[in-house]
């Protein structure tokens, strides 16, 4: 698993271990609607740090990066919408958020890392 290796990995790999976590009390009716998507959006993360990893050349590991940041971007929304909805509490979206915002950075740095290798 040279994935595995990555902060950025380890940090989305928490990130969507808590998302699962957090929805599986959530109402039946969103299980096709925003835990459906929060959880697919979390999940797509580090899945796609890992393909991007198996992958020869850089240009295709920033491509699966680049993915992953976007995202991200979806499950900070997907945060807020679920907040906004009273699904969330403001002190867990605080928490998810900011891990959110950390698996964020920590994939850009690899993003920029990956970049300087071409």
């Amino acid at each position: 698993m040279p994935y595995a290796r990555f902060e950025a990995w380890q940090k989305t790999h928490r990130l969507a271990l808590e998302v699962y976590r957090i929805t599986v009390d959530w109402p039946k009716e969103e299980r096709f609607g925003v835990t459906s998507q929060l959880r697919r959006a979390a999940l797509s993360a580090p899945t796609n740090i890992a393909e991007g990893a198996a992958k020869r050349g850089s240009r295709e590991f920033r491509r699966f990066l680049d993915i992953a940041l976007g995202s991200l971007s979806e499950v900070s929304y997907l945060l807020r919408f679920a907040r906004d909805r009273g699904l969330l509490a403001s002190e867990t979206w605080l928490e998810l958020e900011t891990l959110r915002n950390e698996s964020g950075q920590l994939t850009w740095r690899l993003y920029q890392a990956v970049s300087r290798q071409t």
